[in-house]
């Protein structure tokens, strides 16, 4: 008896238009997977911005003026509006020149405001609110992937639920940076490595910090190739586009003042900002830990700046992956040793999100109803403290 042959099947060749359909699978994957950490998110930052409303309405103050038209948006609005070359001579003769802020948001906001009805200061606001989403999307890749997705979800409600979180949903760019550099240092740990350096280049386009994202990008390249004795042509792609936005606009700064690579850093120093390895900050404590009342402001700096360094020693001791390393200690130190805006280091340190991952591990190992039962009473602080610090001082 006969039976019939089975039909050869070829081999396929040819994977390409298969790409697309796994890659579209994968993101919808992730967003499936990060759909709580994004509602978290997103109801934290809401929360906020309920408070903030409510408090300002009380003071007779517009919650939007605060977020929008105060401190460095206002700067930011001025570069998007009118370009580089605005300055201010303060009564003690020095000059705030807008050349000290990077340019990647004052393009967004000029974007914004072309393609859409929106003001410039509004459409700061739209790329912050956006970003900020983005940066806990980032956020939760990162923690996922290292520690698994309890942890993921932890990681992004600890960095909604930072006292100076109402940042993050402010015409700043700490949320545009934060974004940029958690996606460069994902892409970095997936050894994708053109992606990690265009993103550590938009970092650099952003804030000086962005130098940060570039080092943990080289460092870790650096790695790759001594450990596999080879660097492919992605690795050597990634490495050189890294540091083009960062330089690039400093190169630049320096040609429009006249003073080359030191030019940013003259425009910088009439700010007030410079790096003295944390004497001015060290000064500044101390002299309110000899008076009162301002001894309880002190303390509890004091304990801020312990905790951090703490924080920092445990994440080494837990073996993060050196991109991680690499960047939040560039943060850290730059944040804690500049020499000027001592009010604004808290939210400098908005970036150091790496911080927050052995919190994030160790939340992650409570009951579900007990973190969310912490996490919802540190929402509501971190609310009302927003709400009051913009209220008052805010940040610089």
């Amino acid at each position: 008896m006969r039976f019939p042959l089975p039909p050869i099947i070829e081999p396929v060749t040819d994977l390409a238009p298969y790409v697309p359909t796994v890659r579209r699978a994968r993101v919808r994957s992730a967003l499936r997977r990060a759909a709580p950490a994004l509602l978290v998110y997103a109801g934290v930052r809401a929360l906020g911005l309920v408070v903030l409303a409510g408090w300002s309405a009380a003071n007779g103050k517009s919650a939007h003026g605060l977020l929008t038209a105060r401190w460095d948006s206002l700067w930011y609005t001025r570069v998007a509006d009118f370009g580089y070359g605005w300055e201010t001579r303060l009564p003690d003769g020095s000059v705030h020149s807008n050349l000290a802020f990077f340019p990647l948001l004052p393009w967004l906001e000029r974007l914004g405001h072309a393609l859409t009805p929106l003001s410039y200061a509004d459409a700061g606001l739209l790329v912050a609110w956006l970003a900020s989403l983005a940066a806990a999307l980032g956020i939760f890749l990162i923690a996922e992937r290292l520690y698994g997705l309890r942890a993921g979800v932890c990681a992004v409600a600890l960095w909604a639920v930072l006292p100076v979180g109402i940042v993050q949903s402010m015409a700043y760019s700490e949320s545009l940076f934060t974004a940029l550099a958690a996606w460069a240092l994902y892409a970095v740990l997936r050894e994708r490595w053109v992606w990690a350096g265009v993103l550590a280049a938009l970092a650099g386009l952003t804030r000086p910090v962005g130098a940060a994202v570039v080092a943990a990008v080289w460092v870790t390249a650096a790695i790759a190739v001594a450990r596999e004795r080879r660097a492919g042509w992605r690795l050597v792609l990634g490495v050189l586009l890294a540091p083009l936005g960062a330089a690039g606009y400093v190169l630049w700064v320096g040609q429009r003042t006249g003073d080359g690579l030191f030019g940013y850093l003259d425009v910088q120093a009439q700010w007030g900002n410079g790096f003295d390895g944390g004497l001015a900050f060290a000064r500044f404590v101390g002299g309110m830990l000899t008076s009162f009342p301002s001894v309880f402001a002190g303390l509890g700096l004091t304990v801020g700046v312990a905790l951090v360094i703490w924080l920092y020693v445990v994440c080494v001791r837990r073996g993060q992956p050196p991109a991680l390393l690499v960047y939040c200690g560039i943060v850290v130190v730059l944040a804690l040793c500049a020499s000027g805006y001592f009010g604004s280091k808290p939210r400098l340190l908005l970036p150091a999100f790496p911080l927050l991952l052995p919190l994030a591990v160790g939340l992650a190992r409570w009951r579900a109803s007990r973190a969310a039962a912490l996490l919802a009473v540190v929402a509501v602080g971190s609310a009302v403290y927003g709400a009051f610090w913009l209220n008052g001082s805010g940040p610089p």
